[in-house]
């Protein structure tokens, strides 16, 4: 390779701007600070085009460059100074390693001779991190930078996604830079690409051959690898349906005649009703997490179980597999599919459209304004061409049964950690990657105020966000849980001294609130912030209070445990979790 050595005097933290250049990074979300002024200067003395994103709180920042990363495909890159910065960033960085987000962060650090004295403002983030990242780096030398800035976005971003963090120590990103700008990686151990074991393929075609009932479950990592194609002609060609994971929506258009919609604790009844009784289930990019499956040793036990997946630390992890085949899932499809034909599901696919009639979404008509009237308008209006992004409880459920999504990557939600707060700064970051696209953060009341001071980013951004704030004055699917099954025992779930949404809104210059407390005005009020966009439209929609998620499957038990409505006995505590 070619030498790239600088000629004009430069130091740590210029080379570094300059190799996030060379990586393609439009946007850095970040807060400064004292360990990370070099790397800020930077941005200012090399007169980069990366633009800086100045958050106001860091976990913002990280949950920022995740809606990028996941709206983009592409890594996001935060950037904050030490200690409790640093420490701020965490809940993102394990949001993003649990869902297989793309990302990189950049931590200030106290000056190499001070770490593990107990400096001011220190943090072991190499530490402390570890059990979230998929790699971490602690530097030394400046002249390291630029290895180590290739290695971490080809790790991030390769094999099983996840985020890399470089801990930057100030006298590192301030030192001289002697080396070069362009040198090779150093990854002996780390292969993430397989040659596709074509045995393992033949086995999967000659099982699938022999199915009459058979369900595809597409999960995140099908949309990871650009599988989309790929999985709905594999549907097509054997006539199957497909339900997907939270995270897996929009791997198959939720209009297609043979999509399911969402499997699992809040997934459509007959998805559930179809898994249960299929006599083969295939997992492409899906690792059967505990939402899914329910209680595993009951989960397709009469079925033939297949899994494809990336990591092969996924196989047989949750679930023992009959076949499985570890790769690329669009790879491993496209081994697949010419040895695939159409199977005999006519009377299958009857039994499940008798479920649909049966068992459809639905909720009432009577009482206060509900939650999924208001998404179910929302999507008649936009017939799913919009981006999504969620916060965490019973607004994400009822978003992902009720606004279908008809494109890749644009539900956007938080699915292994659960991060309330998640939503609306990923909406930020999502909206910076798809700025043509129209942009809808669909949050609670408790959420939405763990990361609401992020309304000051997007109204200096001027960007035209739709906040939908599904505002019930409670924690509403701890409230469920309270009322199913610890008698209705209301502990740490009243909401009392909520602000007024609308008029807090209306406090940040550019920022509008709009507030929804009728069902006849709902169409009316968000067709109202779909026609403002001088900066992010707060609704505040005062929906019911005590309105429950349906269906539901208790944590723990089996999908045949499924609660289509309000049970008229006491349930058992769940041995699973929330």
């Amino acid at each position: 390779m070619k030498s790239n050595q600088t000629n004009s005097p430069m130091d740590g933290a210029q080379a570094l701007v300059k190799c996030l250049e060379a990586q393609g990074v439009e946007y850095i979300f970040g807060l400064s600070g004292g360990s990370a002024i070099p790397i800020f200067d930077a941005l200012v003395t090399t007169g980069t085009k990366i633009e800086l994103i100045l958050v106001r709180h860091e976990q913002g920042a990280a949950h920022m460059a995740d809606g990028y990363a996941r709206a983009t495909g592409k890594p996001g890159v935060v950037l904050v100074t030490s200690g409790p910065g640093a420490t701020n960033t965490i809940t993102g960085i394990m949001t993003a390693h649990m869902d297989s987000v793309p990302m990189v962060i950049l931590t200030g650090q106290t000056i190499t001779p001070m770490i593990g004295k107990d400096a001011f403002q220190e943090a072991d983030v190499f530490g402390l991190t570890m059990p979230v990242v998929k790699h971490s780096y602690l530097l030394k030398n400046p002249n390291d930078i630029p290895r180590v800035v290739k290695e971490a976005f080809h790790i991030a971003g390769t094999g099983r996604p996840g985020p890399v963090l470089m801990d930057l120590p100030k006298d590192v990103s301030s030192g001289k830079f002697t080396g070069e700008l362009d040198p090779p990686m150093n990854l002996p151990g780390y292969h993430p690409v397989r040659e596709v074991d074509a045995a393992a393929v033949s086995r999967i075609a000659d099982a699938l051959s022999r199915s009459v009932r058979p369900v595809i479950l597409a999960g995140h990592g099908a949309m990871i690898s650009g599988a989309e194609q790929e999985v709905l002609q594999l549907a097509e060609t054997l006539n199957a349906p497909v339900t997907t994971t939270l995270l897996g929506k929009g791997v198959i258009p939720e209009t297609h005649p043979l999509s399911l919609g969402m499997l699992g604790m809040h997934g459509t009844a007959y998805a559930n009703k179809a898994v249960v009784e299929c006599d083969l289930i295939m997992s492409i990019g899906s690792r059967f997490d505990d939402r899914i499956i329910g209680q595993a040793d009951r989960f397709c036990r009469d079925a033939v179980r297949i899994h494809i997946d990336v990591d092969v630390a996924e196989i047989d992890k949750m679930i023992k597999v009959h076949h499985s085949c570890v790769g690329d899932a669009k790879e491993v499809l496209k081994a697949l599919l010419p040895q695939v034909g159409q199977l005999n599901t006519e009377d299958w696919l009857r039994r499940i459209d008798g479920y649909r009639n049966r068992y459809p979404l639905r909720y009432g008509k009577q009482g206060g304004l509900k939650a999924q009237q208001i998404l179910d308008e929302l999507y008649k209006m936009t017939q799913g061409k919009i981006v999504v992004t969620t916060d965490v409880g019973q607004h994400q459920m009822w978003a992902a049964q009720f606004l279908k999504t008809i494109r890749p990557n644009d539900f956007i939600s938080s699915g292994g950690a659960g991060t309330m707060g998640f939503g609306f700064p990923a909406a930020i970051g999502a909206q910076f990657g798809r700025p043509k696209d129209q942009v809808w953060t669909i949050v609670g009341d408790g959420g939405f105020q763990m990361t609401l001071c992020e309304l000051a980013t997007a109204c200096v951004s001027k960007l035209p966000i739709k906040i939908l704030v599904l505002n019930n004055h409670y924690l509403g699917m701890v409230r469920q849980w309270q009322e199913l099954f610890y008698d209705d025992r209301k502990s740490g779930v009243d909401l009392v001294g909520n602000p007024d949404f609308a008029r807090l809104a209306d406090s940040y210059p550019g920022a509008k609130g709009l507030t929804l407390k009728r069902t006849a005005d709902i169409r009316k009020i968000l067709q109202r912030a779909m026609d403002y966009n001088d900066g992010p439209c707060v609704i505040n929609a005062e929906c019911e209070k005590t309105e429950n998620v349906f269906p539901m499957i208790p944590a723990g038990r089996p999908l045949e445990d499924m609660l289509i409505d309000r049970p008229r006995k006491k349930l058992e505590k769940p041995t699973g979790s929330t």
